[in-house]
């Protein structure tokens, strides 16, 4: 489980698996680059598969400065050219699909095809801001224990909440959330919250592409899915039935049936 120096940040990362393409995994707000493990288990036997963990998340640097959407882009086409993966397959969940996106449009050599999960690809909406401002000012003078409450039903569906079977998954990912710097996640919100719309520029994408969403995603529903596949060009829908946004969490086995079919179609 190595590090590397980009950008100026230390990025944690890790790499399993092989074979003649690499796929590299981009996680989400919040959380590391753990949600992808369902997915990798399925996929190493047959890519060299790297999931890194966003600077100020997971394993990685708590760099004191550099949250913006343009940090975090550059972070990522670093690691790509760094670990020599290009072009790779990119498979980005939210705040990685922003990334993602704005590779695909500003540098497509670097990558074969692109996964978008749970993501869009306009600025966020005023009323979500509204919500998002408040929560961060409760994070950063109260902490985390009144904040993760409320942000449990916005990542999570309540059929994953709601079963028992799963509880203690639940309370895995509320102790990882928790884990993760304050002040880092609070810049770190700020950055991508504030994040410009790329939807005008995404019909320019020519790299094979699938979009995934879970049918009950609250901050990135349906439609915000359905507008990026209509605009990019041949690009693919696949709505993964009663999952909320973190779809590789909550539905494992649909999330990872669609990639194999997806990657394989490439081939």
């Amino acid at each position: 489980m190595p590090d590397i120096l980009v950008n100026g940040v230390r990025l944690h990362y890790t790499e399993q698996g092989s074979g003649p393409e690499t796929i590299v995994f981009s996680h989400s707000f919040l959380l590391d680059s753990r949600h992808f493990d369902p997915q990798i288990a399925a996929l190493k036997g047959r890519y060299r598969c790297i999931a890194y963990d966003h600077r100020g998340h997971g394993k990685s640097e708590v760099a004191r400065s550099g949250y913006e959407m343009e940090n975090l882009y550059q972070d990522a086409t670093g690691l790509i050219e760094a670990l020599g993966c290009s072009p790779c397959h990119f498979v980005g969940l939210s705040t990685g699909g922003f990334i993602g996106l704005r590779i695909a449009i500003r540098r497509p050599e670097l990558l074969k095809s692109l996964v978008l999960m749970d993501t869009s690809a306009d600025a966020e909406p005023p009323e979500a801001m509204k919500q998002y401002r408040l929560m961060l000012f409760a994070l950063r003078w109260l902490g985390y224990r009144p904040v993760v409450g409320r942000a449990m039903p916005v990542f999570f569906g309540s059929g994953f909440l709601q079963d028992p079977s799963r509880s203690q998954e639940v309370r895995q990912w509320q102790r990882r959330m928790m884990a993760n710097d304050r002040r880092a996640v609070v810049d770190f919100a700020k950055g991508i919250f504030s994040r410009g719309s790329v939807y005008e520029q995404i019909d320019a994408i020519r790299i094979p592409t699938l979009v995934v969403v879970g049918e009950k995603d609250v901050p990135t529903p349906v439609e915000k899915a359905m507008r990026m596949v209509e605009k990019i060009p041949g690009a693919q829908l696949k709505v993964i039935a009663n999952s909320g946004h973190l779809t590789t969490i909550e539905a494992p086995e649909a999330v990872n049936a669609a990639l194999a079919a997806f990657l394989d179609s490439q081939g």
